[in-house]
């Protein structure tokens, strides 16, 4: 029987030690990252000397400063630490091609047919282990035929089952009951675990040898199923702490008193029900930064940072066959305060001559303040790109050349005012006049190729209808008055009957069908008129164009 064996790395100080890395001289002083939980300000993540101190997470934050004044805090900043459970995400693609994230501090590895490429699961997590301690980072580790058995030796292999009762409540007991208990194993009335079948690498880690998923997690206590507390409260009151004590008992008067997602957790945990592994590729990142010896504060400064980190950005981006569509630029300060600006092209591109221009444009609006240390460009937003076409160099030729005008103008036009200002029209699929054309932005379209000939003349003009001072009659007078203004009818041409869209209830169309016109004015102006039969708003007449 060929079994299947997964690794679960759980980073249990991912959000104080990503702070820490930045930090290293904190590491010695108590550190923790809070949480807004509601009205109440909680702890998320510790570091090592705030757990010594006698801290634990979720703690309330007022209670930690009682315990330990010297605690020093910052508030938990959730998209960068799954940013950083994203790089860690890529870090583990060297171990195994199957990964998928636990967010918010975990990694689920598929090491199937991986683990003799490093010499054994044992060589593997040692690998794993000095990793993360090269890293900065605490980590615990379990390895198990099932996802739900190495989470579980992840997280409490070293946790000894705990009991909902107190010294006076044992002493409470008859005689006879605990005459009877003592003559029971040690372990079975909530001393020592019995001895799992579990090898241990170092003390970051837990091994259950293949097909030995049930000696492995049996003495685990019963949280380590992934059931929620109640449920644990309510087995330790009837005397079932551990795994194993489930394993002896009926399923059906667990079914009955617990519910079934406690034995579908327990189910998942020991095989017996197929608990998939849903592996996703790592997003990609291209990203390149620069630190300096000495702060810098020019913008010429910058200027030549930018000449060497965009190249080597290009190349890592042809390398990939990406092209950059939104490039981010991070200044940080000596201080401590990071600023970036965002810039954004119309079409991707990894051509440093194109892209240097937009980038230089965006220095003026950095503030230097006491000096810049480092600088940081970043790909946030890529495309795949080919080199060459179907046509071959011709292809690249053009596109590189007059197929491009229109994108680096675009892209300048944005860099300054933004590209969501710049739009282009395309033909809507509409008999309503207003909805003859739609509006799409510029950077994400392609020009509009072929423009359906209407059915009618339209008018160059268009605004929102404005009423006409006329008689409510579906025959135009001699004169009628619009915008302030007299108007006698030289010549008209019409009517052209356009009714609503039956299936959408649009504000604008409520007053029925229109009869339009196109009519001439002694002052030479030729309007778009029509005719509101009237339906839900009142008849009468409006005024909606121009023609040239």
């Amino acid at each position: 029987m060929k079994y299947r064996r997964i690794l679960s790395v759980w980073f249990p100080r991912l959000g104080a030690e990503r702070l820490l890395r930045q930090a290293p001289h904190l590491v010695e002083v108590p550190f923790a990252v809070v949480r807004e939980s509601g009205q109440v300000q909680t702890l998320s993540s510790l570091s090592r000397a705030a757990s010594r101190a006698g801290l634990y997470r979720d703690q309330p934050l007022r209670d930690a400063h009682a315990m330990c004044a010297d605690l020093l805090t910052r508030p938990q900043q959730a998209h960068h630490e799954a940013a950083f459970l994203d790089a860690l995400h890529r870090w583990a693609g060297r171990f195994s091609p199957r990964v998928a994230p636990e967010p918010p501090d975990a990694l689920l590895l598929d090491l199937t047919g991986c683990a003799h490429l490093f010499g054994g699961e044992e060589a593997l997590m040692a690998r794993v282990a000095q990793d993360c301690t090269d890293m900065g980072l605490s980590v615990r580790m379990g390895a198990a035929d099932t996802p739900g058995a190495a989470w579980a030796l992840a997280r409490h292999a070293d946790t000894a089952p705990e009991s909902h009762r107190n010294g006076d409540a044992i002493d409470q007991e008859a005689r006879a009951t605990r005459s009877r208990a003592g003559k029971r194993r040690h372990w079975e009335r909530g001393g020592a675990a019995a001895p799992a079948v579990v090898t241990t690498p170092g003390r970051t880690g837990r091994i259950a040898a293949m097909g030995g998923t049930e000696a492995a997690i049996s003495p685990l206590p019963i949280a380590a199923l992934r059931v929620d507390a109640e449920t644990v409260a309510q087995l330790s009151r009837v005397g079932l702490r551990r795994i194993g004590d489930l394993l002896d008992q009926p399923r059906a008067g667990l079914a009955r008193r617990f519910g079934r997602p406690l034995l579908e957790q327990l189910d998942r945990a020991m095989g017996f029900v197929t608990e998939p592994l849903s592996p996703r590729n790592a997003p990609r990142r291209f990203a390149t930064r620069l630190s300096f010896p000495d702060p810098i504060g020019l913008e010429e400064d910058m200027a030549a940072a930018l000449d060497r980190m965009i190249p080597r950005l290009c190349i890592a981006l042809k390398q990939q066959g990406y092209g950059a569509r939104t490039l981010r630029l991070e200044a940080h300060r000596t201080d401590g305060i990071m600023q970036w600006v965002n810039v954004s092209l119309a079409a991707p591109s990894r051509e440093a001559d194109r892209i240097a221009p937009l980038m230089r444009m965006k220095l003026g609006d950095f503030e230097a303040g006491f000096g810049i240390d480092m600088l940081r460009l970043e790909a946030i937003r890529h495309e795949p790109l080919r080199e060459t076409g179907p046509a071959g160099p011709a292809f690249s030729a053009r596109r590189n050349g007059a197929d491009m005008a229109m994108p680096d103008l675009i892209g300048r036009l944005g860099a300054r005012i933004g590209l969501d200002a710049i739009t282009r029209r395309h033909p809507g699929d509409s008999h309503i006049p207003e909805k003859g054309s739609v509006t799409l932005a510029a950077a994400w379209s392609e020009p509009a190729k072929d423009w359906p000939e209407p059915p009618r003349p339209r008018p160059v003009l268009l605004w929102r209808p404005e009423p006409v001072m006329a008689p409510d009659h579906p025959r135009l007078a001699e004169t009628f008055r619009w915008r302030r203004r007299e108007y006698r009818v030289t010549g008209r041409r019409g009517p052209e009957r356009l009714s609503p869209e039956w299936w959408l209830d649009d504000p604008d169309w409520r007053s029925g069908q229109r009869d339009y016109w196109q009519v001439e004015v002694a002052s030479g102006e030729r309007l778009w008129l029509f005719y509101a039969h009237g339906w839900l708003m009142s008849s009468g007449w409006f005024c909606q164009g121009a023609f040239a």
